[in-house]
């Protein structure tokens, strides 16, 4: 059997002895017969960026084919605040490739992600999802090359205060139990977001350790590989799902918000990307970033300020982008500098088997395997609240625009520091509302929604949604405003 196969923990892959993508109708229907499967979910992302779900008894095989084969109906003026109700009546078809076996349902239950269609059978253009299949299709039609992303999940557990090694403030990266809590729970977490099909990375215990009155506010962080950008959403989003349901289990309570307390560090939805051409990473060769990277870098840069409107969409997303909270003000980038809006991390170039036998210098020597080149560059903006599908369409189109602009590599250069990018007074800054979001994507609309990648009215709701926060000027207005700033993050405590 693959290695794949054999160490996949999607079960309904070892079972049939294939990889997901291959999965077929009957290969479904053969492993719910074969294994006692009572129950079918459909999910699917709505307007919001939230999973919705669906269920069915299964009732016969007739009735699991044809629910396969047709999917259902659903109203879409509850899902899409854009979809007028006289034209509601959308399908929710299944992607065969997506499904698992849900490990939180008592009973035998297979999940399966859907995609949106209108009453014609033709893709729902407004669909978040469909919205990152045209992105991905439209940047490889022009340019060649293919989108990948991984996410870093970060959030918070909320428990009673552990008076046994309690934590430090500001100290938990990295750090273990008992010093760090509820490790328990993110390991849980990763088997689980694996076997639905997630390619996690790895995990950890991040930065933000919380003493809030009787409350202790522990953050964590799960990474996922890289993988094309449709996969990497879907993951993100059902990863987000996974961490709530086992948050629930153990009596927790879970936020992905921005920022929880003002003052301490918010949680981040870091995204790294690589762009591939013919299966082989463009980002990097043998002397270092390729002008593709720096085009990519330069098209994130120009347009920074309107993918605050896909990745940071709720008024507390402005109070994390502020200077030495952990997150970006500055509109710029560096290696390995985490100041910077756009930051390029190592990526293994050039070290060869070096750091493998200095470590273990009794490794035979034909046992390494082949140096991938790993490198990616890394959008730092993003937090919890992003509609996730909307944010990886968006830096789709940022990249092509960069690809294309004729002076993309002179911004690159223009824009490049290695200073601390908080004290270089040149710079121009991210919004500091939603509101001024708002602006920043109406200003540069026409660049989503060339080659019909966003539709107009899309673009339109969103632009409303952002401004109905009337949130301009938040920060000055609530300075010194405790209740206020309480109030507003309570609000915003479980978004995305």
């Amino acid at each position: 059997m693959n290695d794949s196969i054999a160490l996949n923990p999607n079960k309904i892959v070892k079972v049939l002895g294939k990889p997901a993508a291959e999965f077929t109708k009957q290969d479904l229907i053969r492993y719910i017969e074969q294994n006692g499967i009572r129950m079918l979910n459909f999910r699917y992302v709505a307007g919001d960026g939230r999973l919705k779900k669906l269920n069915f008894v299964i009732n016969s095989k007739a009735h699991l084919d044809r629910v396969l084969s047709m999917g259902e109906r659903v109203d879409g003026s509850s899902l899409f605040p854009f979809v007028q109700a006289e034209s509601s009546d959308l399908y929710v078809v299944p992607r065969y490739r997506t499904a698992f076996v849900n490990p939180f349902t008592e009973v035998p239950t297979i999940d399966v992600i859907c995609s949106f269609f209108n009453n014609q059978g033709d893709p729902l253009e407004s669909a978040p999802e469909y919205i990152l299949r045209k992105a991905q299709r439209e940047l490889k039609a022009r340019t060649g090359l293919v989108m990948e992303a991984l996410g870093e999940l970060e959030y918070y557990l909320f428990s009673e205060i552990d008076r046994i090694y309690p934590i430090t403030e500001q100290k938990g990266y990295h750090e273990s139990h008992p010093f760090s809590k509820w490790g328990l729970v993110r390991r849980e977490a990763m088997q689980v977001i694996s076997e639905m099909g997630g390619n996690i990375k790895y995990g950890h215990a991040e930065v933000g350790n919380i003493i809030h009155g009787d409350l202790e506010m522990v953050q964590h962080e799960i990474e996922f590989l890289p993988t094309p950008i449709e996969e990497a959403a879907d993951q993100l989003v059902m990863a987000k799902w996974a961490i709530r349901e086992v948050a629930y289990k153990h009596d927790l309570e879970v936020s992905f918000a921005p920022k929880i307390i003002v003052g301490q560090a918010g949680s981040g939805l870091h995204v790294h990307t690589r762009f591939m051409k013919d299966g082989v990473n463009a980002m990097a060769d043998d002397r270092g970033l390729t002008d593709t990277a720096k085009k990519v870098i330069a098209g994130y840069l120009m347009s920074s300020e309107s993918l605050t409107a896909f990745g940071n969409t709720v008024p507390t997303s402005f109070l994390r982008l502020v200077p030495h909270q952990e997150a970006p003000t500055s509109i710029c980038w560096g290696d390995r500098n985490r100041s910077v809006l756009v930051r390029v991390p190592l990526g293994w170039l050039g070290v060869g088997d070096k750091m493998l036998r200095h470590a273990n210098p009794q490794e035979p020597a034909d046992t390494m395997s082949p140096i991938e080149n790993n490198q990616t560059v890394e959008l730092r903006s993003p937090d919890g609240s992003a509609n996730v599908h909307l944010l990886l369409a968006g830096m789709a189109v940022a990249a092509r625009y960069g690809l294309e602009h004729p002076e993309a590599l002179k911004v690159a250069e223009q824009l490049y520091v290695k200073a601390d990018a908080s004290k270089v007074a040149s710079l121009k800054q991210l919004p500091a509302s939603c509101f001024e979001s708002a602006e920043c994507l109406r200003r540069e609309r026409a660049r989503y929604e060339d080659g019909g990648v966003f539709p107009p009215g899309l673009i339109d709701s969103l632009i409303k949604n952002l401004q109905a926060f009337n949130d301009l000027n938040m920060s000055e207005k609530m300075f010194g405003n405790a209740d206020s700033l309480k109030d507003l993050v309570n609000r915003h405590l479980h978004c995305g």
